[in-house]
């Protein structure tokens, strides 16, 4: 059993049937990649990962605990943490600021600090920021405004807004959107780093293939909402399946 475990998964709008009986298993410490065509149902899908989104039927369990229906902070306290396309700093505040704030989160209408091993106040937060920025090589950036970073720096400042919550499942929806391929190398460099020093299981949303498969483990692809198959990146390439739902070609 992995420790992303999608089962029975459909989920419509109206009259389109957006995902078609999904099922999915995503291994502990591993990077999983889901791609498929325009409109394949890969963002649905990834909004049901992190509860945004509640499936008609079906069920999404991570580590033996379903997300469906669950708040953001609840998704958070689990252990999931989520990279989106455009990246979600802040862009008022300095870099160090921004890395503190995920150690906070909002309920019961007040700010509260996240069960994060060894923080127990502010000071820690601020040491625990600081040490993070220094491990994605930004420490010398801590005081810069957040707003003035490039797109691969805000990219590795969201990945460090991310990583200082502890995260055991970090989901990327396509985390190199927009860059250039100089900024994208960088960010898969990044990547692979943190999967080598980390006890963390990735899941990615990505369109650049040269992304998927410098960095999946294994690799489903959907097709009208469907899985149409799941392999290891050297089977993925010449699987006629692939080619047809990819670019219209039969075998």
């Amino acid at each position: 059993m992995g420790i992303l475990e999608v089962k029975g998964v459909n989920k419509r709008f109206g009259g389109l049937q957006a995902l078609g009986d999904v099922n999915l298993s995503v291994a502990e410490n591993t990077v999983h990649a889901i791609i498929g065509p325009n409109g394949a149902g890969k963002s649905t899908l990834l909004n049901c990962l992190v509860g945004k989104l509640i499936p008609d039927t079906g069920s999404v369990m991570f580590n033996g605990q379903s997300v469906l229906g669950r708040k953001p902070f609840e998704i958070n306290q689990m252990g999931i943490s989520r990279v989106f396309q455009t990246p979600e700093i802040f862009g008022d505040l300095s870099v160090l600021e921004n890395v503190m704030i995920p150690c906070f989160a909002k309920r019961d209408g007040a700010f509260r600090m996240h069960a994060i091993e060894g923080v127990q106040n502010e000071k820690q937060i601020m040491e625990k920021a600081l040490l993070m920025l220094e491990d994605l090589n930004m420490a010398d950036k801590r005081n810069m405004h957040s707003a003035s970073l490039s797109r691969g720096d805000k990219r590795r400042l969201e990945m460090a807004m991310c990583l200082v919550q502890e995260p055991k499942l970090l989901l990327l929806d396509e985390p190199t959107a927009g860059m250039a391929r100089a900024d994208t190398n960088n960010t898969i460099d990044l990547l692979k780093e943190i999967k080598e020093k980390r006890d963390i299981t990735m899941c990615i949303i990505e369109h650049d293939m040269h992304v998927v498969f410098s960095l999946a483990d294994r690799i489903t692809v959907l097709a009208q909402g469907t899985p149409l198959v799941e392999d290891a990146p050297e089977n993925i390439k010449g699987n006629p399946k692939v080619r047809e739902a990819y670019l219209g070609e039969t075998a």
